[in-house]
């Protein structure tokens, strides 16, 4: 099955479709989604973001849901202008990365303008984007014209990154 022509619409109980308002709300839409991608085995998930400092990815519960969904034959595919905040906020997503460093692929946008970067979860059955970064506002759904748009805005994005956020460094 090619990624640009998903199947048809998913229902997806439990996950919104329409607009989000609000860091709680986009927060707890973070939460539910990879909670959904470990209950209904979404095989990839592609994260976009310019720094994911308010994504809740450090949350113990977020962390859990992600060692639920990590399987044999999943992606989780990263891309952010920097990975500091990561490190910086989020560490017990990093140590999770360490650990699943074969199913995860961490990119590097290179010298675009954060607001060059969509702040996106994308998976083959359900997407959500946030249109407005400091309200926090966006759109979330199942709709196929939605994922299929949203996944290519990111494949684009993702054909002019490089290899960032490396699992281990190794020092000398």
């Amino acid at each position: 099955m090619n990624d640009l022509h998903p199947s048809p619409e998913p229902s997806l109980p439990g996950l919104l479709q329409g607009r989000f308002e609000g860091r709680s709300a986009f927060a707890e839409l973070v939460r539910q989604a990879f909670a959904a991608a470990a209950a209904q085995g979404w095989r990839d998930i592609i994260l976009c973001d310019a720094t994911f400092e308010d994504w809740p990815l450090g949350e113990r519960v977020v962390v859990q849901a992600l060692n639920d969904w990590a399987k044999s034959g999943r992606t989780l595919t990263m891309l952010a202008q920097n990975y500091d905040e990561v490190i910086r906020r989020h560490a017990r997503f990093v140590t999770w990365r360490r650990t699943w460093s074969h199913i995860i692929e961490c990119r590097g946008s290179g010298p675009v303008a954060a607001s060059d970067l969509p702040s996106a979860f994308w998976s083959p059955a359900w997407v959500f984007e946030r249109l407005d970064l400091a309200h926090s506002t966006g759109m979330a759904g199942s709709e196929a014209a939605r994922r299929v748009a949203l996944k290519e805005r990111l494949a684009e994005k993702l054909q002019r990154s490089s290899p960032a956020f490396p699992a281990t460094t190794l020092g000398i």
